[in-house]
């Protein structure tokens, strides 16, 4: 087995948490990794300026969704300025496997489409960041 597929990933792969639809969500948001055709559905909720809730869709790779289960179970709770300084790094760091620089755009789907998704309440609530 490659090891871009280690257990982990598997697992978060077949069983992904936070994977679903939020009822009566703050934001709405989809996007997608064109070179790959992975796609993400998220619906975020906010209270004091903390992700409450968060819920994904992912069609894609096993990199792309469990990447998203895995982020998302670190985001409940936690500001959302914090998460909007968050990069790369932080996604590799819990992933622990290395990955080509095309894997790094499926790895990134969920936390480029989370901080859309802030950015886009922030400005739906004229809330300066």
């Amino acid at each position: 087995m490659n090891d871009i597929y280690s257990e982990n990933i598997m697992e978060h792969y077949r069983y992904p948490q936070n994977s679903g639809t939020l009822k009566n969500p703050d934001v709405e948001f989809h996007d997608s990794n064109p070179l790959c055709g992975d796609e993400i559905n998220i619906g975020i909720k906010i209270d004091n300026n903390k992700l409450k809730d968060v819920k994904f869709n992912c069609e894609g790779c096993a990199i792309s969704k469990a990447s998203a289960s895995i982020v998302s179970e670190k985001m409940i709770g936690k500001n959302i300025k914090d998460i909007m300084k968050l990069e790369k790094e932080f996604v590799l760091d819990l992933l622990k496997i290395p990955l080509n620089p095309m894997r790094i755009k499926c790895a990134m789907l969920f936390l480029r489409a989370l901080q859309k998704s802030i950015a886009q309440y922030l400005v739906k609530n004229d809330i300066r960041n």
